[in-house]
């Protein structure tokens, strides 16, 4: 079982092989394939009713006696294949954050995520991966992003969702397993989880650079106290109340 995500702005189109082959003519198909047998072979050839993808063969033993892959060497493995699992863990108050991602000149990133970066710049529509764990009745604070679209996907726990919006009105919604959620750039949004067991997301940002995020701690600490003693009617030293955020 495989989640995909697909980088387009308009509506998937996808043309499989069996597609590709039944809609070319036979004696194009004979001519490029160049078959024992020529056209009479190509003939042999029967569309399914159903789509492969779909219907798999029920005889599909009988037709199949190997299927072996052989193993890439490793840099030609690592600009397709990023072991996102076993990446390193960003711990944050509440939770773990990991990630397959684009750094610029690789910076901070080991040799085989260095590998898998720049395969990701050398396109155009490309996406950052991550997945995010939120213990049990903890909370993923308020943030946006610069520069992506956000979308994720429940793959276990059970959570809620919340979209600040720019007008002062915050959206809430309940999340659980099979759910997809999508932040559009720039909206800023928060998770948490409500039940016993950690809320666990895979998560996609749609940028071909790297990601830009801003905390909602990061912008209320980093701005001057004596700024937001006027915005909220309260005194200066008021706001040393708040901890600074740990790093």
């Amino acid at each position: 079982v495989f989640l995909l995500f697909f980088t387009t702005h308009e509506e998937l189109q996808t043309l499989d092989v069996d597609d590709a082959f039944f809609s070319t003519p036979e004696d194009i198909a004979a001519r490029a394939l160049k078959p024992q047998g020529g056209v009479k072979f190509i003939r042999t050839f029967k569309k399914q009713v159903e789509d492969q993808a779909i219907n798999l063969p029920p005889n599909l033993h009988e037709l199949v006696q190997n299927a072996t892959y052989v193993q890439s060497p490793h840099k030609l493995v690592w600009q397709y294949f990023y072991n996102l699992k076993g990446s390193a863990e960003y711990p944050f108050p509440g939770g773990i954050f990991q990630w397959a991602r684009y750094r610029i000149n690789g910076t901070g990133l080991n040799e085989t995520e260095k590998i898998f970066s720049e395969s990701l710049h050398k396109h155009e529509n490309t996406l950052t991966l991550a997945t995010l764990r939120i213990f049990s009745n903890k909370l993923g604070q308020p943030h946006f992003h610069f520069n992506a679209n956000e979308m994720g996907y429940v793959i276990s726990g059970c959570g809620q969702a919340g979209v600040i919006l720019s007008s002062g009105v915050t959206a809430n919604f309940n999340i659980g397993i099979g759910d997809v959620i999508f932040f559009p750039v720039g909206t800023q949004h928060y998770l948490k989880s409500v039940c016993e067991e950690d809320l666990f997301l895979i998560l996609a940002y749609s940028t071909g650079n790297q990601l830009e995020t801003l905390r909602m701690n990061d912008y209320f600490h980093k701005t001057a106290d004596h700024i937001l003693a006027q915005l909220f009617f309260k005194e200066q030293a008021e706001f040393k109340k708040f901890p600074k955020a740990a790093k």
